[in-house]
This record gives structure tokens, sequence and C-alpha cells, in this order.
């Protein structure tokens, strides 16, 4: 396992009382599974206590305490953002400066401190009206993006990480040096082509496992630090 970030040790440490779910007769057992693990979740349990819309919110505050590139005054791009986890933890760093852009497929109820687009990011219009609405390069490019999967491991991963060609070009266009690029990625890691050129144009490049993505998920987050300019 991951060592645990400060945020992953306050809150895995809670003792919480184990809920059973009652097997309803038209369930399918899949579901019973999904609902017991919400209900046992620590991370879902805290992310409702705190207001986030979702526990992915601690995914971001894990990564990062690791590698801190959040923070007051920063111009962020958020994205996949719906349901707005992520940008409300972005918002609450940047404490009223700097600026988020988020992008994604599905409606993204309003976030102060954020600009919110629905859209596909797959559609050519999308990068440009991202860019009409900085002000400045960004900071940090952070995409939470993943197809929708198939049941088949690797179709998915080389879906997903077509997102992530697709952002990491976009990354490179807007981001100011030194700016830092965090995508989503499958087990497995990153593509090897791609990897070679975040290398070339980052000066490091890693892979991370927040402690609150959940045990048995094949998700995992490139982390491309230092851009190093066109």
């Amino acid at each position: 396992m991951t060592k645990l970030t400060q945020s992953a040790k306050s809150v895995r440490g809670r003792k919480t009382l184990t809920v059973k779910v009652k097997t309803a007769k038209y369930n399918k057992p899949s579901s019973n599974r999904w609902l017991q693990r919400q209900l046992n979740d620590p991370y879902v349990a805290e992310s409702k206590r705190l207001g986030y819309r979702s526990r992915a919110a601690f995914k971001l505050i894990q990564l990062d305490e690791k590698y801190h590139f959040l923070g007051k005054g920063k111009t962020i791009v958020d994205l996949g953002c719906a349901p707005g986890g992520w940008t409300q933890v972005a918002a609450q760093k940047n404490k009223g400066s700097g600026q988020i852009v988020g992008l994604d497929l599905l409606p993204t109820e309003e976030i102060k401190g954020a600009i919110l687009l629905q859209q596909d990011f797959t559609d050519e219009s999308a990068p440009e009206k991202i860019r009409g609405l900085l002000k400045g390069p960004a900071d940090v490019v952070m995409s939470d993006m993943a197809a929708n999967t198939t049941g088949h491991q690797q179709t998915d991963h080389l879906r997903t990480i077509h997102l992530v060609e697709l952002a990491y070009e976009f990354a490179k266009e807007i981001l100011r040096e030194g700016g830092i690029f965090i995508a989503k990625v499958f087990q497995g890691g990153t593509e090897g082509e791609l990897l070679n050129d975040m290398k070339k144009n980052f000066t490091k490049v890693s892979h991370y496992k927040p402690d609150a993505s959940r045990q048995d998920s094949v998700e995992i987050y490139v982390v491309a630090q230092g851009y190093k300019g066109k």
C-alpha cells in the first residue's frame, strides 16, 4: 500500500460501525455490494461531512499533499470535473484568487471561484473554448477523465489513454514553464511512447495511487512535474 498521507491517516484512522445491507429481492448482488461498500467507506462519509461533492476530492487532496501544486493564485484547468469534487478543492486552495476552468461532458453545478463548461473534451472546439477563457498560461492541468468502461481491461486502458493523450497535447499548449500535468490512467501506467514524450518535456514524471483510490480499483495517476516550455 502507498504510504498514507496526512489526510488519509486522519480518515482511515476513524472507527466506523459496519453497515450491512439486507439483500433485496430484486437487487442484483453487484448492486448490494456497491451499496454496502458506499455505506462503509470512510471517504464517502467524510466527503459528505465536509461538503465535497464526491469522495474523489480526497484523491486530489492526497496528490497535492505529495506533490504540492495547489495554492493561492493558481491558474488551473480541471478536465473531467463533474460532479465537482476536484474543482471544490482547487477553489479552496486558491482562496478567491487565480482562475479555475473546469470542463465535463456531464453538467456540474456552479462552484464559486470556477468557470464550468459542459462539453465533450474530444470535440475539436473544446480546447479552444478553454483557451479563450484563460487569462494567461496555466499552472496546473489536471484530468480525472476516463472512458466509459466496457469490462475489458485492455480496451478500457486504451480508451482512457486516448483521453490522456488529448489532455496532454492540450497541456503542452497552455502550461507555463514549471507547470504540472496530472492525469488518471489505468493500471499498466502510461503508454511507452507517451511516457517518453512526457520525460522529454517535463523534469520529472512518476505514477502515484492515492490512498483514497479504492484498493480494488485499477486507476492510477501519472504526474508530470516541471514543464520545460514549448
